[in-house]
């Protein structure tokens, strides 16, 4: 097997795939090609999406870093009304 490097471009990619399905070839993408895109929130209201900085709060909110309550609201509220 010979490997070959070929850059094509970006609107012939998904002919491209196709072409080489059909003729039993394989491909890799190069590792920039196939990094996974950021998650990204948009937000209708102003017409733009969130910054990495609200992205990254979020984030880790999700996975449980810098949680400041936990409980339900009910708890929350009973909290709030005390400090």
């Amino acid at each position: 097997m010979t490997a070959i490097t070929i850059n094509i471009p970006s609107n012939d990619v998904s002919f491209f795939k196709k072409m080489m399905t059909k003729m039993g070839w394989t491909y890799t993408m190069a590792a920039e090609e196939r990094q996974v895109a950021k998650p990204r929130l948009y937000d209708p209201e102003t017409g733009e999406y969130l910054n990495d900085k609200t992205m990254k709060v979020i984030e880790d909110a999700r996975q449980g870093k810098g949680i400041a309550f936990t409980g339900s609201f009910e708890d929350f509220k009973k909290w709030a009304e005390e400090v």
